[in-house]
């Protein structure tokens, strides 16, 4: 039981539809809406699903914007608004990963429009209300109520050829997310408990899904587990790991899940020497080791990536990133100056197991 200290629960802001064969429900979900016209989101590595999706909306597609990118530079932002302007649309409809739904939001806050999200991937980001972009090789995040999207629809049967490498990097992209609300200064009792049985998801179905990468049900439980991890990020404040991650991305354009991926085991290390128990279900999910030892053997069992230098940075790079990070102020439980954050980098750069 949670020990009951004052909290504030900020609620779930987004109508979520969440099933098998829920893609149906996309032209009600924006009669729901009261919208007409849809300008469509995504990467070019998934324009053919994107132009699919088009043509089963028929009349209600505006136009499409297939050119999403990863850490949302704003420079895309500008051209996909001259689109969705050009298109006369009234909302936006994202399909994709981060970098889609990425770009709905900048749109969104930009113009007001509303937004359906539609994830086939396990990133989180469209339970949130936090918009990351770059410009001039950094990445900024901000967070405001128009970032939101309005609607969320999960289907499990897009999750269903997402690649085995995508899965993992994006379903410990979604743990690092519930980890990290474990300790926020900022968390309640709802959401930790929400961030625990996210994590117990993964844990069961990401082994399986590596079994059998079309077990529905495996495939449900990730993405059921995707959709807590995002809703816990978003009702509370980011530490460490998410600014290291930003300055990674931003400053040395490293994949962001991938990043995620790496860095996760280091950071959660790092801070579990200061928390107590607060990442005991971290522990408890994954084999009961320190939080840092369990989530670097659980991505070694997944074959996930572990070094940084997998990912082309060097480590004159991390004396730049460390340099980076250590002007960014974030909240976090164990207090860090640049040195910390240059050692927690060269472990991850290594892809040597934490000490917590």
């Amino acid at each position: 039981m949670t020990s009951a200290r004052a909290f504030v629960f900020p609620g779930i802001r987004s109508r979520v539809v969440f099933g098998s064969g829920t893609l149906a429900q996309l032209a009600s979900e924006m009669d729901r809406l009261g919208r007409k016209r849809a300008l469509l989101l995504a990467t070019p590595q998934q324009r053919k699903d994107v132009e699919a999706l088009a043509d089963r909306l028929g009349s209600a597609t505006a136009g499409v914007f297939a050119g999403a990118v990863m850490h949302t530079p704003v420079n895309v932002t500008r051209a996909a608004i001259a689109a969705f302007e050009q298109s006369r649309a009234d909302c936006v409809i994202a399909l994709g990963g981060g970098s889609s739904i990425g770009l709905g939001k900048a749109i969104a806050l930009r113009t007001g429009a509303d937004q359906i999200a539609i994830p086939t991937t396990y990133a989180g980001s469209e339970m949130t209300d936090i918009l990351g972009e770059t410009s001039g090789g950094e990445k900024t995040t901000r967070r405001d109520p128009a970032i939101l999207p309005e609607t969320v629809i999960y289907d499990v049967d897009l999750s269903l050829t997402l690649p085995k490498e995508m899965t993992v990097s994006s379903g410990l992209n979604a743990i690092a997310h519930a980890a990290e609300a474990l300790y926020a200064a900022d968390r309640n009792p709802i959401l930790s408990l929400m961030a625990a049985d996210a994590i117990r998801a993964f844990a069961s179905a990401l082994p399986a899904i590596l079994a059998n990468p079309a077990a529905k049900s495996a495939r449900a439980d990730a993405l059921y587990g995707a959709w807590l991890c995002g809703a816990v990020l978003g009702g509370v404040s980011m530490a460490l790991h998410h600014m290291l991650c930003h300055t990674l991305g931003g400053g040395f354009d490293t994949p962001h899940a991938q990043t995620h991926a790496i860095l996760l085991p280091h950071t959660i290390g790092f801070n579990a020497a200061a928390v107590g128990d607060l990442l005991k279900p971290v522990s408890d999910a994954l084999g009961g080791a320190t939080p840092g030892k369990a989530l670097h053997r659980f991505a070694a069992r997944l074959d996930a990536p572990t070094r940084l230098r997998d990912l082309g940075l060097t480590e004159s790079d991390l004396d730049r990133a460390a340099a980076i990070a250590a002007r960014n102020p974030y909240f976090n439980p164990r207090p860090f100056g640049m040195a910390e954050i240059r050692t927690v980098l060269q472990d991850a750069w290594a892809g040597t197991e934490p000490p917590f």
